[in-house]
């Protein structure tokens, strides 16, 4: 006959609720997977079933009751730890996002806006269009499986643990955000300063011949321009999106080793007599 303990339950539910946590909180943050378009259902699925798999190799877990007030502070840090690390390569789609809107604005669309169910915002068409080639070049370099062997090799480097994590990650993950506008203002780069050129031109031409309308003829052109340019750069994004997407995951990668919890340094004592010295 078998029997189970209450003790055995418990490890069992603390053995897959605790992974899930960190699992289910990169799935909301990052991009594809976190998207507002896939039903919960089924990131909820997706979720337990990494927790299956994962859950055999996670190291060994501490001795707390996941309902008690301890194993709710674990759930949490959990929770955080996996949205932290989801929001990382968010920042990645924020920083194309991000291109696409300087690009707009260069090029005068920057009243074409349209609802973005991700954000709960209004984006420029340029930038969704470009967050669409994102989302395809992400999946089609299997960025999204090496997110996910990342996510598991996170609990090799920082194992479920009961000591609280530092604030290191969280700085870098913040530091990261700057990336955001790096990342953005290169993307667009080749607009913008296509565009500089077409509207020096057009300052110049409106100089020699100012009976030409400026506002008649320079919004279809520097439009023109910059539907020209972005066709043309379109073929050469691929090599660096994948290089963001690389720097992303790798920074996911960091994460775990900066929250791992450092044993108590021993304090210095002050105005300690010196060692005798043998005669």
């Amino acid at each position: 006959m078998i029997t189970l303990s209450s003790a055995d339950i418990n490890t069992w539910i603390a053995s897959l609720l605790w992974p899930l946590a960190r699992i289910l909180g990169l799935i909301t943050a990052a991009p594809v997977l976190g998207n507002r378009s896939v039903p919960t259902t089924v990131k909820v699925s997706l979720g337990v079933l990494l927790a299956l798999v994962i859950a055999p190799n996670v190291p060994k877990l501490p001795a707390a009751d996941p309902m008690s007030y301890a194993g709710l502070l674990i759930l949490v840090q959990e929770m955080l730890v996996g949205v932290a690390m989801g929001f990382t390569v968010r920042i990645v789609f924020s920083s194309i996002e991000m291109a696409g809107e300087i690009s707009s604005l260069t090029m005068g669309l920057g009243f074409a806006s349209f609802f973005d169910p991700n954000t709960q915002g209004r984006s420029s068409a340029i930038s969704q269009f470009l967050a669409l080639v994102a989302t395809m070049a992400f999946i089609s370099v299997n960025a999204h499986l090496v997110l996910l062997a990342a996510l598991a090799e996170s609990f090799q480097t920082l194992p479920v643990s009961g000591m609280p994590i530092n604030g290191g990650g969280f700085k870098q993950v913040a530091d990261w955000g700057a990336r955001i506008f790096t990342a953005g203002l290169q993307l667009s780069l080749p607009i913008v300063a296509a565009l500089l050129i077409v509207n020096v031109a057009l300052g110049v031409l409106t100089r020699a011949a100012p009976q030409l309308n400026l506002f008649g003829i320079g919004f279809p052109i520097t439009l023109g321009v910059g539907f020209i340019v972005i066709a043309t750069t379109l073929p050469y994004l691929g090599t660096p999106l994948e290089n963001l997407f690389m720097q992303g995951i790798e920074k996911v990668r960091e994460l775990p080793r900066t929250w791992v919890a450092r044993e108590p340094q021993p304090v210095p004592v002050l105005n300690q007599a010196p060692p005798a010295v043998a005669q």
